[in-house]
């Protein structure tokens, strides 16, 4: 009796070719992630694109450096006061001495030294001895870039006609008032009772403020408020950020400095008008100097007063609110 024959049995894998298999596989999936990654990043680019074309900001890079200066002054704020004055005494020194730059290359021979020694002394002068520091050292940073300028008639490069050189003193006497000065109130406001959370308050409401008049002008802004001054602001952003500091500042009023809801609109249309104000005014004067940002040192922001040009006259007036409400 002859052998039949079994059924036939299924080939067997090896272990070489279950692994080749899954190499294959893994390769695949890796490829589709990176295909995905890439074409997630070139639509990130693209939108950036758009966004920097139309704004003229690196809108990602600009919004990691405002986290990390965010950041840096909220741990001040929070934690010990003693750290905000040290921050502020590093912000209002860079800015002093960068638009005292961008003046020199527009001309005005502003002496740079006088300027950041006045612009530092100012900080710590309001820190330890209030109102009655914050005045005396303005004044005699005034009065040290007035000297400064005039001693260096001294030497044949540096002599002008007469006014020539008073429009340099008074390129010294800007920077004095417009940022030393005005900073130093968000430094007042810091030594008070409480006060760190008005400047908190503050600080979000003009950041709510040109957040919500970026986002509605970028969305509805047609017309212009001043074309020849900022042709990118528009009422459509101003409305836009009205509505938003009206609610913020309710929200603030109620929740970080318990006073009543009504103060809440008072506190966002003060800080609204302020923070316009100071940003229209930054512009007229990059308009003047023929200049788009104050320095490069900040990418995707520009210079720190273009970061400070809403914060300064807004300072003053939450000062001001602070004495009349708190």
């Amino acid at each position: 009796m002859t052998d039949q024959p079994g059924p036939a049995q299924p080939p067997q894998r090896g272990r070489g070719t279950g692994r080749a298999e899954f190499r294959a596989q893994v390769q695949s999936t890796k490829a589709d992630i990176e295909r995905q990654v890439q074409a997630t990043k070139a639509q990130l680019d693209a939108t950036n694109e758009r966004i920097e074309a139309r704004t003229g900001r690196n809108l990602i890079l600009a919004t990691l450096i405002g986290l990390v200066l965010g950041g840096a002054m909220l741990v001040s704020l929070i934690f010990i006061k003693e750290l905000f004055m040290i921050v502020a005494f590093v912000v209002v020194g860079f800015t002093a001495f960068e638009l005292a730059e961008a003046l020199r290359r527009g001309g005005r021979k502003v002496p740079r030294i006088p300027v950041l020694a006045s612009a530092v002394a100012v900080v710590p002068a309001a820190f330890y001895w209030g109102a009655g520091g914050q005045w005396l050292a303005t004044l005699g940073g005034i009065l040290l870039i007035t000297l400064w300028r005039l001693a260096m008639l001294a030497f044949p490069r540096h002599r002008a006609p007469r006014s020539v050189v008073l429009a340099d003193i008074g390129g010294g006497f800007l920077i004095q008032v417009y940022v030393v000065f005005l900073a130093s109130f968000a430094v007042l406001l810091v030594t008070q009772e409480g006060g760190q959370w008005w400047t908190l308050a503050f600080l979000l409401l003009v950041i709510s403020a040109d957040t919500a008049a970026y986002a509605a002008g970028l969305s509805f802004g047609k017309h212009r408020m001043v074309p020849s001054i900022s042709p990118k602001k528009t009422w459509e952003g101003f409305a836009g950020a009205a509505i938003v500091c009206v609610v913020v500042g309710i929200l603030l009023a109620i929740f970080m400095l318990g006073e009543p809801w009504w103060f809440g609109p008072i506190f966002g249309v003060v800080i609204l008008i302020t923070a316009t104000f100071g940003d229209l005014a930054e512009s007229l004067i990059k308009r003047d100097l023929g200049i788009k940002d104050m320095s490069s040192w900040l990418p995707g922001h520009g210079g720190f007063l273009d970061r400070l040009d809403s914060i300064l006259p807004s300072a003053a007036a939450a000062y001001a609110l602070y004495l009349i409400f708190a």
